[in-house]
Parts: structure tokens; sequence; C-alpha cells
């Protein structure tokens, strides 16, 4: 018999239409702000929680685009960030002089995407924006400067649409506060 793969979920935070509503505005926008470029836009998803985000937010930008991805970590198997930054996989491509788009599912404490900013700044692109789908402003402990948010959400512990815990729940349509009970 299958595992419930909802099991441990409270509520829904955000539902699918809100999500498919959301990204389809957010791809507009960027399409918007990237229109006159004469390069490809180059979209940077971080693996792997970015993953099922970027593929339906590159469907919603309508222009020309190359993908490639950037592992990076600080939590391990916890929920609490470590502060110590690992980038597990680089990217493949050369990204200097070039628009860059780095895409993530979740900003909370800051420190990650911190360290991913810079390193990508240190490449000489022409520009760097930052696509997030949930902001989680209560946690931020460090400074990052975001062009596109999909939704603020309150200090919880979310799962689902491609964000997990120890690598479960990614594959929920929706955004889900995972009980307490799961992590403690």
């Amino acid at each position: 018999m299958a595992k419930d793969f909802e099991f441990g979920i409270k509520k829904q935070l955000i539902t699918k239409k809100e999500l498919e509503k959301k990204v389809k505005e957010l791809g507009e926008k960027i399409t918007e702000d990237f229109k006159n470029e004469n390069e490809p836009l180059i979209v940077v998803g971080l693996l792997k929680g970015s993953m099922v985000f970027m593929a339906d937010l590159i469907r919603q930008i309508k222009l020309p685009l190359e993908i490639d991805f950037l592992e990076a970590s600080s939590y391990g198997e916890g929920t609490q960030t470590s502060r110590e930054v690992k980038i597990l996989k680089d990217l493949r491509s050369t990204i200097s002089g070039k628009n860059v788009l780095v895409v993530e599912d979740i900003i909370d404490s800051g420190f990650t995407l911190k360290k991913v900013l810079q390193l990508l700044g240190s490449r000489n692109p022409k520009k760097v924006s930052l696509c997030t789908l949930l902001d989680k402003p209560e946690r931020r402990e460090v400074e990052v400067d975001v062009q596109y948010i999909g939704f603020e959400i309150p200090n919880e512990f979310v799962v689902g649409y491609g964000l997990d815990f120890n690598e479960n729940y990614r594959n929920l349509e929706y955004i889900g506060i995972a009980e307490p009970s799961l992590f403690e």
C-alpha cells in the first residue's frame, strides 16, 4: 500500500490555482523587463527546490532563453540554516556579459542566496536578477535584493511545489504548512 504523500500537512497555504496565476504574472513581468535585450536570458535554477517553479516559470517567459542549474546548500537534513554555504553543483555555461535570472524557491535567512549572488557577480554578468516564489522576510538575517517575488509568507515551515522536508513533499501541487511534529 502506498504511503500517504500528504501525511503531516497542517493546511494549504497557497493553492494550485494561486500558484498558476502568480507564475503567469511573474513570467509576463520578466518578459516585459527583458524584451529589448539582444542576448538570450540565462535562467539559473537553484536545485533542487526551484525546479518545479522554474519549469512552470520558463514556459511563461516569452523570450529566447537558456537554462542552467546551480546547487548550493546551507541546510543539510535540518530545518535551520547552518550558515555554511556549500556549492554542490556549479554552472556549466559562461555568464560573462549576459543577463542572468536566478530562480529560487524560497528566501529564508538569505545566507545561501548572498553567497550564490556573490559567486555569480564575480563572473562579470551584464546583470543578475533574482526571482523567488516565496519570501519569508521575518527570518531574514542577510539583506538580499529581490526583483521578482511571488508570495510573502509567514514564518512557517512550508513544503510542496518543489519544496521538501528530507526529500519528501516536492510533488504536492500546492504549498502546504507542515505539522511541527514532522521535524521536531
